[in-house]
Order: structure tokens, then sequence, then C-alpha cells
């Protein structure tokens, strides 16, 4: 089932990117697994995915404890969601990628707590394009300011962008947020303020407008996983 709902999906992202004129491989589908047991990691790996993201730093380091295996053989684990200070110690262990940071502050905090670890990560700034009070990210009116402020940081690689789009019945609604993000992000390359051109946006709901704008990772949960519990855990 779960490997069915993968190539369903990597069809989706294909149709979207010749639309686009790009290629499929250009675009990492990420399968977010947050509040699903490490079973469904494992499901998800032998489906071929090989990106996991997951929202909390403490559901992820019981869960990751047990899937040392797929790590080596090649799976990578995403934070997508909000980081925390007092979760960032163990998030700069447990995780290959943050596509979360919003701030300088924080990045310069995870940035000496990795160089304690002894590793570097790279790492994704999250924009606020829509001023969301419940959500998370560096103002687009500060992420020049942010980016310049971060760039010199050794450990931490700054290689793109994220951005959480308002809520939205239709996915078109998505679009002009997707869009504005691209723009960021180019601005950014030519000001030299990225090591890399990333673009983390697009769900299951919205993929497709993601992907014809650009999209270089899509965080997919319900479409592959099915519906997951809405409670505390699913924030």
């Amino acid at each position: 089932m779960i490997a069915d709902r993968v190539a369903a999906v990597r069809e989706r992202i294909a149709r979207a990117a010749a639309r686009a004129g790009r290629s499929p491989e250009e675009v990492t589908l990420v399968g977010v697994t947050k509040t699903f047991p490490a079973a469904v990691v494992r499901a998800g790996f032998e489906a071929g995915l090989r990106d996991f993201g997951e929202n909390k730093v403490q559901e992820a380091e019981t869960k990751l404890a047990g899937l040392g295996d797929l790590r080596a053989a090649g799976a990578r684990f995403h934070l997508i969601g909000h980081l925390q200070d007092n979760k960032a110690r163990k998030a700069a262990v447990l995780f290959d990628l943050v596509h979360s940071v919003d701030g300088a502050e924080r990045a310069r905090r995870l940035s000496r707590l990795l160089a304690e670890a002894g590793r570097a990560m790279p790492v994704l700034v999250q924009v606020d394009l829509a001023g969301e009070s419940t959500k998370h990210g560096v103002p687009q009116a500060e992420l020049f300011a942010t980016l310049e402020a971060i760039r010199g940081l050794e450990t931490l690689r700054v290689e793109g962008l994220m951005v959480l789009p308002p809520a939205t019945d239709e996915p078109e609604g998505a679009r002009p947020y997707f869009r504005a993000l691209r723009a960021l992000r180019d601005d950014a390359l030519e000001r030299g303020l990225l090591r890399g051109s990333h673009l983390s946006m697009g769900m299951s709901h919205d993929l497709e407008p993601a992907v014809e704008e650009g999209a270089t990772m899509v965080r997919v949960g319900s479409a592959i996983f099915g519906q997951r519990d809405h409670g505390p855990a699913a924030l």
C-alpha cells in the first residue's frame, strides 16, 4: 500500500515537473512520518523513500534510536518542525538537515552545538511570508539581514529556504507564496547569501504548484502514510 502511494506521489511530481520543463530528479520527496511509529519509517524505506521528515525532536529521538540500520543504509532524517532552543543540542546530533532555522541567534546556537558535536549540517531558513502569528519564520523584510548575519558560520551551511504558506482549500492558493519564495532565493543567491539553491515547499495537497514554481524538496505525509492523529503530538 505505501509503495503504491509513493509511486503515485512520484508520478504527481513527474507530471508537475514536466509542465515546468524540469526533471523530477531535481525534487527530493521527503516522507513526513511525524506521529507514525518506526515501523512506518521502515515501510517507507522499503518502498524506496530515503528522506524522512519529523516535527518534534523528542519524538524523533525515540524513533531514531531503533533505526540506525536505515541511516547506515542511506536514510536521511529532516527536522521540519519548529526548532526549540532547549532541543537544539539533541537536534544537532539527530538530524541530517534542519528546514526550520528562523533567526540569527538560533542559527548561532545551533552552529555552536554542532561544533561541540564535531559535525557540520546543511540547514534551510524558514521564511514567514504571510505574517501568521501561529507560524514561525524570519519575516521577509528581515531575511537578507539574517542571512548576512549567519553566512560565515562554519558548521552551519545555509543551503536554501523553506515556507509554510497559509492553509487553503485550493492548492493554487499557495502558488503566490511559492513564487515569492523562489524570487527571494534567487535574490539571495545573487547576493552571495546562500550556499545552495534549495526550496522546501509543498505538501500533500499542493505539491504540484510547488514543483511548478521550483521546489527542490516537497514534504509529503498523508498522501503516502494516510491520515495521522491530529492531537497534541501531531502539531
